[in-house]
């Protein structure tokens, strides 16, 4: 049995994680940003970046305490190398330097988007690759086909802006606060979502591609007309949001073959309706649907530990001089989307 070390700095929240390869969690703490951030309506990096350097030595210090492990018993540590906000990354990824450099251990500088990607199988033993992932999150939303630990073909991204991104929208709009994924789902649950005749940007295309910034601008319209209800606005977006995404998800799971699941991953697979409504969508394919458990879908360091387990178990390693990349795609070699430029 192998442990390994997480830790995750890529946004706002601070995690350290300690995970065994046979998938317990061993110990994880996860600090929240939100009371800081709340004030500017979004993650302002300064800020996240001196949090984590302030939380983070304490952080680790205390997985190892409650596991009874010492620095000594891990067979690699694994740290977030990006996509993210760079100077938190740095913060992380040096941190995971030092400490793999003193335990004369591995290092694992991940793909932020690797730890979602890989996260469903930490929470279920019995899934294999291939698996069609739908990752969405506040700053992606892709869908690929993972192929295995370090294979990832992207069949579908967004074009302009990714769905949290759109729920974090909509809520500060209607002046929900932040973060706004839980915040809207939590008011659309007293609304009609048929009650404002939103937009579904690129529903009926023909293609899998994904765009939210069209459906942002009509939720401000509907709020700034004065003529619905909040709990209406949130309901109607939500209702609006899930039809693209299970209509782009059909596309994409067309073009790409056999797989053995549909799996969800990132901070807006915690959303209760879209769940059920991806639940629907695999059981009219036939196939089995995997979320892991809200906990695992936000920013975490358990999947990121999980995700240097599955390195360790494949001989995948780094080099100490590994650089914070702010930019990763998780496949490099997809053909670049109208719009997307960078973010895919």
């Amino acid at each position: 049995m192998g442990v390994v070390l997480g830790i995750e700095s890529s946004c706002d929240e601070t995690a350290a994680a300690l995970v065994a390869s046979d998938r317990r969690i061993l110990a994880q703490r996860i600090a929240s940003q939100d009371e800081a951030h709340a004030p500017y309506g979004g993650v302002v990096p300064e800020i996240a970046a001196r949090a984590h350097a302030e939380r983070l030595a304490p952080m680790i210090e205390a997985v190892f305490d409650e596991a009874g492990i010492a620095l000594t018993d891990l067979d690699a540590i694994a740290a977030t190398a990006g996509p993210g906000l760079i100077g938190g990354v740095m913060v992380g990824l040096v941190s995971a330097k030092a400490l793999a450099m003193a335990a004369d251990v591995p290092l694992m500088a991940l793909n932020h988007l690797e730890g979602h990607a890989l996260s469903p199988r930490l929470a279920d033993p019995a899934l294999e690759f291939p698996y069609a992932l739908l990752l969405v999150s506040g700053g992606h939303c892709q869908v690929l086909r993972v192929d295995g630990v370090g294979r990832y073909r992207r069949f579908a991204t967004t074009i302009d802006d990714a769905l949290g991104e759109a729920f974090d929208k909509t809520a500060k709009i209607l002046g929900l606060g932040f973060p706004g994924g839980p915040a809207v789902e939590k008011l659309a649950k007293e609304g009609d979502c048929a009650a404002i005749p939103l937009p579904r940007p690129l529903v009926g295309s023909g293609e899998p591609h994904f765009s939210f910034a069209g459906l942002k601008s009509a939720v401000l319209r509907a709020h700034e007309s004065g003529q619905y209800a909040a709990a209406d606005i949130a309901a109607s977006f939500q209702q609006a949001a899930i039809d693209c995404v299970t209509d782009r998800l059909g596309i994409a799971l067309d073009a790409m073959g056999p797989v053995t699941a549909l799996v969800v991953a990132g901070g807006v697979a915690a959303n209760a309706s879209m769940r059920a409504a991806l639940q629907a969508l695999a059981d009219d394919r036939g196939l089995p649907f995997t979320a892991p458990p809200p906990a695992l879908c936000t920013d975490n360091a358990a999947m990121i530990a999980w995700a240097g387990c599955e390195r360790l178990a494949s001989g995948q390693s780094d080099p100490l001089d590994v650089a914070a990349r702010p930019r990763w795609p998780l496949d490099p070699e997809a053909e670049p989307v109208r719009g997307a430029g960078v973010k895919g």
